[in-house]
């Protein structure tokens, strides 16, 4: 359980620092449509077949599994806001 919890952090890990980093791509690339359809089609397919492999046909281990991929996407939230969000949250 705990190996699909960790499988599924690492996939958000990938799937939303990639996410973070095609972004930063397309800013500049001359055809940023195929950076993020590409992207996208990458990170999921990395992602199905991960949570494919981790479930292994068990559900319990599927939602842990899912469990690390939504924790990932909250962490990558939280190191990614913008600066003055930060600054405000601390001073609320």
């Amino acid at each position: 359980m705990a190996i699909s919890f960790f499988i599924g952090l690492l996939l958000g890990t990938f799937f939303f620092g990639g996410l973070w980093w095609t972004i930063q791509k397309a800013l500049t690339a001359r055809t940023p449509a195929l950076w993020f359809l590409g992207s996208m089609l990458v990170r999921t397919a990395v992602v199905l077949l991960g949570f494919y492999y981790a479930g292994n046909g068990d559900w319990q281990r599927l939602a842990a599994c899912l469990v690390g991929f939504v924790l990932a996407r909250f962490l990558a939230m939280r190191l990614t806001r913008p600066q003055a969000e930060v600054a405000h949250a601390h001073h609320s």
